[in-house]
């Protein structure tokens, strides 16, 4: 939430630390624990979201043709806790955690992605990644993972229009009919969006969160300049 020199970080073999907040592995559950400030308009984000892991899947795939960025579907599915004192927010639900590395930036290979992950009737999870490369390449990933997070690829389905974001992104995702529908959009950014939306996959209703993330809207120098009013910097250890 806030971006951080060197100094701010904190790392052993079960806990990972970026100034106030901080992330550990207790033997069952990752716990998040947080204390940020919002930005454009300043508030505190303070409190814990503890994530239980159903399955660890034991798999990473490549995101581009070159190898250089590595996707990680550590938990595709999750029992989340979340209660924060400040705001005053707190539920449960079902989540999912993931991991990305690369050996470059991301938008100095990749042009855009959307992803999504959804809940299947049998207690799977049912997973979707497009990635398209600066240099016109595609990949295309179509994934179930049972209640033991053990992964089987399927044939991606065809492309469904999601129609634009409010600042003009075009998104889109893959359905059985070819037909998907927002039902509730959760950010809007100049190069992301994220939304909850219906399709059909695998034979029947699903409902996932999709993501939208736009490389080359990120790379704009009036996006760059942006960046710093959604995302504050600190030199604070």
């Amino acid at each position: 939430m806030t971006e951080r020199g060197a100094g701010a970080l904190r790392q052993d073999t079960s806990s990972l630390g970026i100034g106030p907040s901080s992330v550990r592995w207790d033997g069952d559950a990752l716990l998040f624990d947080l204390d940020e400030i919002t930005a454009p308009l300043p508030s505190r984000i303070r409190g814990q979201v503890r994530l239980i892991p159903h399955a660890l899947a034991d798999c990473a795939l490549h995101l581009d043709a070159a190898s250089c960025h590595r996707w990680t579907p550590i938990a595709p599915s999750a029992h989340v806790e979340v209660n924060l004192q400040s705001p005053a927010v707190r539920w449960t639900g079902t989540g999912y955690f993931d991991s990305n590395q690369g050996s470059e930036s991301l938008e100095t290979r990749l042009e855009r992605w959307s992803w999504s992950r959804g809940n299947l009737r049998d207690g799977g999870t049912a997973i979707l990644y497009d990635v398209i490369d600066r240099d016109g390449g595609e990949t295309a990933l179509a994934l179930r993972f049972d209640r033991h997070a053990r992964m089987q690829a399927f044939e991606p389905p065809p492309r469904a229009s999601l129609g634009r974001s409010g600042w003009r992104i075009d998104r889109a995702t893959r359905s059985d009919d070819g037909i998907a529908r927002v039902e509730r959009s959760l950010q809007d950014a100049p190069f992301y969006a994220r939304a909850v939306i219906g399709s059909h996959l695998l034979g029947e209703p699903v409902t996932s969160v999709h993501e939208t993330l736009d490389l080359a809207r990120f790379r704009s120098p009036v996006v760059q300049a942006m960046l710093p009013f959604r995302m504050p910097r600190s030199n604070r250890r």
